[in-house]
């Protein structure tokens, strides 16, 4: 590795973390603010470009801007990208605890290079700061549930520069004076060639998650309605063709169900569209408590929802019909609303998903035109 110049390396690994800051900086400015900590990833590669920087201009500038500076603003770094992947995950954080830490760090650099000047001193503050803070960052991400390519980028970034600080670490009793960062030894070429991989890695890790976080979202927008977090009729419909040919295949019916909230125009007139949203919401909750998870509920449009129940028969689907409606009939909120549900179930006999549908609408409108709040079947 006796190519390769410390100096320039830092210098590369600073202005990498620059170019990924901007990167990181424009997909936060572009990216609903439900994605949140791409700010944070930016700031702190902000200021691990500073560092690098300013390490690199070293004989060039003061002391205390390419050492007290870089340190404070290397752990302030790696802080903020900690900090980053908390507001991600969702995660409670204690930022006036870290900073405090950050601050011990950083003083304790400071003892060592103008109080009683040390470069062990310092490499172990510098080291050990380190491991801890990457230490914590992997153990966040590795409790990440999703299993994605960008958790393992992010999280084998993170354990490289962990790894990196443990070596350099234990490489400390063979002779400080070569791990100075500006040295051509292999150990410390290999240390600072690795952290660059590593800051390059975790860059790319963390906006590979946040664009399958964003996938996420719009998959959710698609396939859910925004206000009840029911299925969309087109996604509810699609789920009920892919039953309807499963049931032909294995000669199992599915059972279909029409609700339609009773006397709701009255709620809208009467209290305000934001009550009638909210009796929509605590509808679409309570029918939910009755199902199973292969259960799907789909709403139509305004208050009319369907509910399709697979593997399941007649009288089953009766019974499920009549929980939901008791259940709503017993709720102590106002205003008070009920329902009405027309059940049917496939037939060997049926040529299209329609024809089920057809039926259950059927039902519904006879429990509508017998009274409401009432279940019947097709």
């Amino acid at each position: 590795m006796n190519q390769f110049d410390p100096r320039t390396v830092v210098m590369l690994c600073g202005v990498m973390s620059g170019l990924m800051s901007l990167v990181l900086f424009s997909l936060q400015r572009s990216y609903p603010q439900s994605i949140r900590g791409l700010g944070d990833w930016s700031g702190g590669l902000f200021l691990i470009f500073w560092a690098g920087v300013l390490a690199a201009l070293r004989d060039f500038l003061p002391e205390f801007m390419t050492v007290t500076v870089v340190t404070f603003c290397y752990f302030l770094g790696l802080y903020w990208l900690l900090y980053g992947t908390e507001r991600f995950l969702g995660r409670p954080h204690a930022t006036l605890q870290w900073l405090w830490g950050v601050l011990a760090l950083g003083g304790a650099h400071m003892w060592f290079t103008y109080g009683h000047p040390s470069l062990l001193g310092k490499l172990v503050v510098v080291n050990l700061g380190g491991i801890l803070i990457f230490g914590v960052h992997a153990y966040l991400i590795s409790r990440f549930q999703r299993k994605s390519l960008g958790k393992w980028l992010t999280f084998a970034a993170l354990i490289t520069s962990l790894s990196l600080q443990v070596l350099r670490l234990l490489a400390l009793p063979i002779d400080p004076s070569e791990l100075d960062f500006l040295n051509h030894t292999f150990i410390n070429q290999f240390y600072m060639v690795g952290f660059a991989f590593s800051v390059l890695l975790f860059s790319i890790g963390t906006v590979l998650m946040a664009s399958e976080q964003l996938r996420d979202q719009l998959e959710l927008l698609a396939t859910r309605d925004s206000l009840t977090n029911a299925f969309t009729r087109r996604h509810w419909n699609s789920l009920c063709e892919a039953e309807f040919l499963r049931s032909k295949r294995s000669g199992r019916s599915f059972a279909v169900l029409a609700l339609d909230l009773d006397h709701f125009k009255a709620i809208n007139d009467n209290h305000g569209h934001q009550m009638g949203d909210t009796v929509l919401k605590n509808f679409v909750t309570q029918v939910n408590a009755h199902l199973r998870h292969s259960d799907q509920l789909g709403r139509f449009g305004g208050e009319e929802f369907f509910l399709m129940l697979p593997d399941t028969t007649l009288d089953q689907a009766v019974l499920v019909a009549e929980r939901i409606r008791a259940d709503l009939g017993r709720t102590n909120e106002v205003p008070f609303c009920t329902v009405s549900i027309g059940v049917t179930t496939s037939d060997g006999r049926d040529q299209s998903m329609a024809a089920i549908l057809a039926r259950a609408d059927v039902a519904m409108y006879r429990a509508k035109s017998n009274g409401r709040n009432r279940v019947e079947v097709a």
